[in-house]
C-alpha cells in the first residue's frame, strides 16, 4: 500500500494482521500493559513495522517508546511515522540527514461517520470535496481528507513541537494521486509554502503521506 505514496530513501514495513508471537521491548510493554487487547495488537505489531523499517536503514531492535502527545520516539538521526487502522499496519522512516519530516496515516475506505467531516474540514475544502465526488464518486473523498489532515500533522508536530488544528491545514486534493496542504499557521522550522504528498486507495483502504526531503 505505502510503497504507492513512498518511495526511497524512506524505509518502509506493513502488515494487514497482527502476527502471534511478536514482543515487545524496553518499555514498550509498561505503556499498554491497562491497554484493551485489540490496542495491544495494534501497538505490538506497529513496532514490529517499525523495527522491520528500521533496519532498512541498518538499525538493530530498539525500543520506539511513546513520547509527547503519544509520537513515537526514534533513534538519534531518524525521522518516522506509525500508522494502523482495522486491518493494516505500517511504520516509515529515513535518515534525519535526508529526510526533514514525514507523516503517513491509513483509514478503511468509507465515509466518514456522521458529522465529523464539518467538524475537521473547511468551507472551501467541502466545496471541493463536492466537486471531486461529482466526478468520481466511487472515492470516499471526505475519509481522504481526513487522513490527509492526519499525515500532514504527523509531519508538522516534529519540526513545530505543538497541536496543528484541523482548520490550520486547507488542503486541496488532486485526482492524479497528489495533494497539497497549505498551512495557516506559521512556524521558523515549518516550510512556508506548506506540504505536498500524495494518496493511493486500495484492498479497501486508503493511505497517505507527505515527505519533506532536505
Amino acid at each position: 500500500m505505502l510503497d504507492g505514496v513512498v518511495a526511497p530513501p524512506v524505509s518502509l514495513a506493513e502488515s494487514f494482521e497482527d502476527p502471534p508471537g511478536l514482543t515487545l521491548l524496553g518499555s514498550e510493554p509498561q505503556e499498554v500493559s491497562r491497554a484493551v487487547p485489540q490496542r495491544r495488537r495494534e501497538f505490538t505489531t506497529t513496532r514490529w513495522c517499525a523495527r522491520r523499517a528500521l533496519s532498512g536503514l541498518g538499525f538493530g531492535p530498539v525500543p520506539i517508546p511513546r513520547g509527547e502527545r503519544g509520537a513515537p520516539c526514534w533513534p538519534d538521526g531518524v525521522v518516522g511515522s506509525l500508522t494502523h487502522c482495522e486491518g493494516y499496519r505500517a511504520a516509515a522512516v529515513a535518515r534525519a540527514g535526508e529526510v526533514l519530516s514525514l507523516g503517513i496515516d491509513a483509514e478503511p475506505h468509507a465515509p466518514l461517520p456522521g458529522d465529523v467531516l464539518g467538524a475537521v474540514s473547511l468551507p472551501a475544502e467541502r466545496r471541493r470535496l463536492a466537486e471531486l465526488a461529482a466526478d468520481r464518486p466511487a472515492v470516499h473523498w471526505d475519509r481522504l481528507l481526513f487522513s490527509m489532515k492526519e499525515s500532514v500533522y504527523k509531519t508538522w508536530f516534529p519540526l513545530a513541537g505543538r497541536w496543528l488544528d484541523f482548520d490550520e491545514a486547507d488542503i486541496t486534493i488532486g485526482a492524479d494521486g497528489t495533494f497539497h496542504a497549505e498551512l495557516l499557521a506559521a512556524h521558523p522550522r515549518v516550510p512556508a509554502d506548506g506540504f505536498t504528498g500524495r494518496w493511493h486507495v486500495d484492498r479497501g483502504l486508503l493511505v497517505t503521506a507527505v515527505v519533506l526531503a532536505r
